[in-house]
């Protein structure tokens, strides 16, 4: 993730930033943030205790995407952070990167790894306040948020709709169930028609969010609906870019969703806020996605990468174009709608079966 205009040149500083970088405020974690000239590339955060293996690909993701130093924090008490922090801080050097600077909080105060001075690093810690920060208010300004802890973050993707949007998603499943059904001459004309109209709604949907804009209840269950359909789940995955619409239009269509058609929004999310660096974010729409479900090959493909600490570029960089995908996939064809089809024979959960199962654990660098 790329932060424009802040300038880290304390401590203090540091520890300002790390929130933002994260997207919550850590506690009981280790996080490593990898710098590249004056842009910090990207963001890596494990919960403590952290198992040595965890950090065995932490050094050729670094070298991966040209880091040249890092900072290392580690939040928590002495016993559980100091570990941690040296076993990072050798992997790092023994890896030929730079450590600039190594501190654990805890409590208001930190303490540097980096420094072994009494007089600017007392034994009793150094008090800091992140709220007062210059850096802190220059990230708000830059549109960055910070939320108070990992809850906060998982409950920003957890489900919101209620009575209201169910009824639309009755309403937009009736009307689908009218198309006629697969056969015939006019059926891949059917089909090429329904697939020309959901990427016209991605697109209007993404210029939508990108103008503070936002989909009523049944343009977010149309859509959702859409996205059953590979190629137009694909043409969404394949405009994502740095803009803030690609996170807030799909966390939205997460939180809005009935159960049964969250897994494509929810995989948005995650290669959205994955493209970003926000791997905290990524993982917990993964975690619905998976518990919406289990099979879903977009989820499972972006879970692999991210516990294996890839680097979003490796897979953004092999995505087609929408022109590409057109190419690769030939005209629309009636088949291309059976996943829609299936969904459209399921009934809307009613109230008391719309929660989501338990998602499964998932190991990443988040």
């Amino acid at each position: 993730m790329t932060i424009p205009k802040l300038v880290l040149s304390s401590p203090a500083d540091i520890l300002a930033a790390v929130p933002y970088l994260v997207g919550f405020h850590p506690t009981d974690s280790l996080v490593v943030a990898g710098v590249a000239g004056p842009q910090v590339r990207l963001t890596t955060r494990w919960d403590l205790p952290v198992a040595s293996e965890d950090l065995d690909l932490l050094v050729a993701l670094l070298r991966r995407e040209a880091v040249t130093e890092v900072f290392v924090v580690g939040y928590g008490a002495g016993a559980l952070v100091t570990p941690a922090a040296d076993t990072v801080t050798r992997l790092l050097r023994a890896g030929g990167i730079r450590v600039a600077e190594s501190l654990r909080a805890e409590g208001g105060r930190y303490w540097s790894y980096s420094c072994d001075s009494a007089t600017c690093c007392p034994a009793e810690g150094t008090p800091y306040d992140t709220e007062r920060s210059h850096v802190a208010a220059e990230a708000v300004m830059h549109g960055l948020v910070a939320l108070p802890d990992r809850g906060s973050l998982r409950r920003s993707v957890q489900r919101c709709g209620g009575a209201a949007m169910r009824q639309a998603t009755s309403r937009v499943m009736a009307d689908l169930r009218a198309m006629p059904e697969p056969g015939g001459p006019v059926a891949d004309e059917l089909a090429a028609r329904f697939v020309a109209e959901g990427l016209a709604r991605v697109r209007r949907a993404v210029g939508l969010y990108d103008s503070g804009g936002r989909l009523d209840d049944e343009g977010a269950a149309r859509l959702g609906l859409d996205l059953a359909v590979v190629r137009v789940r694909d043409e969404a995955w394949a405009l994502i870019d740095d803009r803030d619409a690609h996170v807030a239009l799909w966390r939205d269509l997460t939180r809005r969703l009935e159960p049964g058609h969250v897994a494509p929004a929810a995989s948005l999310l995650a290669a959205a806020a994955w493209h970003r660096g926000e791997c905290a974010l990524a993982g917990m729409a993964l975690e619905r996605a998976l518990a919406a479900d289990p099979g879903y090959s977009m989820a499972i493909l972006l879970r692999q990468a991210l516990a294996h600490m890839m680097s979003p570029a490796m897979l953004r960089d092999r995505m087609p174009t929408p022109a590409e995908l057109d190419d690769e996939m030939g005209p629309a064809r009636a088949i291309w709608l059976a996943p829609l089809r299936a969904l459209l024979t399921r009934d809307v959960p009613g109230p008391a079966s719309a929660s989501v199962p338990g998602g499964r654990q998932i190991r990443s660098p988040s």
